[in-house]
């Protein structure tokens, strides 16, 4: 299990191992080195299973299953929100239960949510998920932004006009005071990266 172990330990919160029981009846050669892998379409939490394989002396394959639970606080509305609205520490609140449990995408981080805006409605007490939240615009459209570009031992910028909404990270085209049009990384404080 300790394949299991290392393949969960970049989950937040405690995770604990439930190994299944390998059948009694079933008697495999010595192995020199045994190699565990998930199989396709499984994943290192929840009920999973783990395949364990030898190559050496003689080849051979068993399937162990297993029971991991991912004991964490997650996100959770404190009344009914409609879609559209933008989060504030008064929506929400958080919760201790087993992330395997819940559906995939599930906000650990309290302030990861804050700020962004409902895709759809969130009925109270329910769990955030990142696929219904949209995350702040960095830069807004016809925002005035600062373009910066930077390589070894230089720096440069500049003004624009931004033509579209971009969220941090995301691509925005911004017109320069020159009239070319360049597309460039939103960052926070109305800043655009451009890189040539």
């Amino acid at each position: 299990m300790n394949f299991l172990h290392a393949q969960s330990a970049s989950l937040p919160g405690e995770v604990e191992i439930t190994p299944g029981i390998i059948d009694t009846r079933v008697n495999l050669p010595a192995c020199a080195a045994l190699e565990a892998t998930l199989p396709p379409g499984n994943r290192p939490w929840g009920n999973t299973a783990v395949a364990v394989h030898c190559a050496s002396p003689q080849q051979w394959t068993i399937y162990v299953r297993a029971t991991v639970k991912v004991v964490a606080d997650y996100v959770v509305s404190t009344r009914p929100m409609r879609q559209g609205q933008v989060l504030t520490a008064a929506d929400l609140t958080t919760q201790r239960g087993d992330l395997a449990q819940l559906p995939p995408g599930i906000i650990t981080d309290f302030n990861r949510a804050i700020g962004s805006t409902l895709t759809g409605s969130l009925p109270f007490g329910s769990p955030l998920r990142q696929d219904i939240l949209r995350a702040p615009a960095a830069v807004l459209q016809n925002q005035s932004v600062k373009l910066v570009s930077g390589g070894r031992g230089f720096s440069v910028s500049a003004e624009g006009r931004a033509l579209n909404n971009a969220a941090e990270g995301q691509l925005v085209r911004v017109r320069s005071a020159s009239g070319t049009v360049v597309s460039g990384i939103a960052r926070p404080g109305a800043i655009v990266e451009v890189s040539y």
